[in-house]
């Protein structure tokens, strides 16, 4: 067995010294997850179903038990021997913990309890601390999806403003390009899938199938033939515009859409001297809409350049909203892409009065690593202690940084004209509680298909 798969190992080394440091007569542990503020006013929830059924719902053997009683001897550590081996031997090797969630694909404003975890042995009380190094990774697939909503939000504003039918374009305005400049497999997965609850548009193949598998989809994203600058610049300089063709040839069929990386050399040769001229007529003929990728230069200035100088040869025509609409070809731009940079062009492109049907964006880095923890301030702390049957609220206020106070008790989430508030659970009185049971020792109680994720979201769909 690898140590990878031994979910006792997945903590931090201090961790396997707290159970003998909380109180005597200590039965159980109560805690809870929040974003504490950060980048955005609110985080989309959208993971913890994925760490549940690939980590929580794996059952403890006593194989584990003795591989991590092991490590943590030669680490230097004390280690809960008995304690492991009573949720291997007498729990039947399953996580003895109840955890309640606000419905994946909701939108929380920061301050507000996204979750709770509850001891449900005396015998394994501290496991709820334990296991906040593994269930308080689900910040990351948060903040992605997190950070492609606002996208989105961002992006459907001028599509509003600028396109005739904007719903039917905003799925796939923003590409995830950033498979290759994660730091794991695991992390393309998790967060290309996040990307997906806001967008249909993807390379990331493992993120696709992550959102296939963990959130019942058949297809959950899509992508489109395009070239790469090895593909072009393989046919040689002099021979840019057989590469071009050569794509064509292959892939530009009647309603297909194709992207052809432009940039290798020179951009504005490329679209003079081929696109506009030798390859112009078999563009126009072939009925796809070909996609004029520009890879170089400052975005802010190279994709209006681009768009101006693709209409000089195949022209445009005004929308219903006032707006240009390139014929036959559109331009996306996949480098330097980031949320600043999308919010610059997308006003570039529309105060010159082109209408944002014309662009689509590719998003790598800045969409999947260039973000922490700390974006959102996402924290997991214990809030209740149970001893000698006796619950007592627990909790942080430090002086030295206000913001870091934490709540006390037992808490729950409620909503009342639109807003949402975290209260004590004691306080609701007969108003519902939207944290709802998602699991309990080791059995997953309630799963979200992506569908129902996104129409939550983008849908105004609260079930």
């Amino acid at each position: 067995m690898s140590f990878r798969n031994n979910l006792i190992l997945d903590t931090d080394s201090y961790k396997s010294s707290h159970w003998l440091q909380y109180p005597p007569g200590t039965e159980g542990l109560y805690a809870y997850f929040e974003s504490r503020g950060g980048q955005y006013p609110g985080v989309v929830f959208f993971g913890l179903q994925y760490y549940l059924q690939e980590y929580l719902s794996r059952r403890i053997t006593e194989k584990m038990v003795e591989e991590a009683a092991s490590f943590f001897k030669k680490h230097g550590m004390p280690f809960n021997h008995r304690g492991w081996l009573h949720i291997a031997r007498d729990l039947g090797g399953y996580i003895p913990v109840h955890i309640k969630s606000v419905p994946e694909g909701t939108y929380v404003p920061n301050g507000n309890i996204l979750f709770s975890v509850e001891s449900t042995s005396s015998e394994a009380f501290w496991i709820v601390t334990w296991l906040e190094t593994l269930i308080a990774r689900v910040w990351y697939p948060i903040t992605v999806a997190t950070k492609s909503y606002f996208i989105r939000k961002k992006i459907m504003g001028l599509l509003d403003k600028t396109t005739d039918n904007p719903e039917d374009e905003i799925e796939f305005k923003l590409h995830d390009f950033g498979a290759r400049g994660t730091s794991s497999q695991e992390s393309a997965g998790i967060g290309g899938a996040a990307h997906l609850v806001s967008f249909c548009g993807s390379d990331n193949v493992f993120g696709v199938n992550f959102a296939n598998h963990y959130y019942n989809d058949e297809m959950a994203g899509f992508s489109i033939p395009a070239a790469e600058h090895s593909t072009i610049t393989s046919w040689g300089r002099e021979h840019e515009a057989l590469a071009f063709k050569n794509v064509l040839d292959h892939f530009a069929k009647p309603g297909a859409i194709v992207a052809v990386v432009s940039d290798s050399y020179n951009i504005w040769d490329a679209i003079d001297n081929i696109w506009g001229d030798a390859l112009k007529e078999q563009v126009i003929k072939s009925g796809a809409t070909i996609v004029i990728r520009p890879d170089s230069g400052d975005p802010t200035s190279v994709v209006l350049a681009v768009l101006r100088e693709l209409e000089r040869y195949f022209g445009s025509q005004l929308n219903s909203k006032g707006y240009k609409v390139l014929n036959y070809v559109r331009v996306i731009q996949g480098d330097g892409i980031n949320e600043s940079v999308i919010d610059k062009i997308i006003n570039h492109v529309s105060d010159a009065g082109y209408s944002l049907t014309n662009v689509n964006f590719g998003m790598g880095g800045a969409l999947l690593q260039q973000l922490n923890r700390d974006t959102q301030k996402m924290a997991y702390k214990c809030s209740l202690i149970i001893i000698n049957q006796k619950p007592q609220p627990i909790f942080k206020d430090p002086v030295t940084d206000p913001t870091k106070k934490s709540k006390a008790g037992k808490l729950s989430l409620v909503r009342h004209a639109g807003f949402y508030q975290t209260i004590h659970e004691e306080e609701l009185c007969g108003r519902e509680d939207l944290l709802v049971p998602v699991f309990s020792n080791g059995e997953i109680l309630k799963t979200h298909s992506l569908y129902d994720i996104r129409q939550r979201l983008h849908g105004h769909n609260d079930v």
